[in-house]
């Protein structure tokens, strides 16, 4: 059974940095997929950002530039580094992980995800 536990969140001003961390407990056998999915109020989920066992990285468009992907140390640590911060990255973050194909983790949508944490409170002001 995998759990995924989030920290990191925080209020911040606009242009600052703040760096989540998801740490998986648990193991997913094979090729997996992890990745951050935030929800603001009043507005659909968005995928963020996703990487997988081979180290492969997308983003949404939204974030790009701004945001990195990465395992820590330890590959069942998965962090997020966001830089420039914008009020329309407040939301709550997620981290997500499953064992999926290369279509799945780069394609297709957050609901493919079996794993999630609890979230934490980003907000941008």
């Amino acid at each position: 059974h995998v759990q995924l536990v989030e920290s990191g969140g925080g209020s911040v001003q606009a242009g600052g940095s703040l760096r989540l961390s998801c740490t998986a407990t648990g193991y997913i056998y094979g090729r997996y997929c992890m990745g951050w999915v935030r929800q603001a109020p009043g507005k659909e989920r968005e995928g963020v950002a996703r990487i997988d066992s081979g180290g492969t990285t997308s983003y949404a468009d939204s974030v790009k530039g701004r945001f990195t992907i990465s395992n820590g140390r330890a590959k069942t640590t998965l962090l997020l580094q966001m830089n420039s911060l914008e009020p329309e990255d407040t939301a709550v973050y997620y981290c997500a992980a499953d064992r999926l194909s290369t279509y799945q983790c780069f394609e297709g949508s957050s609901d493919a995800f079996k794993y999630w944490g609890q979230g934490t409170q980003v907000t941008v002001s």
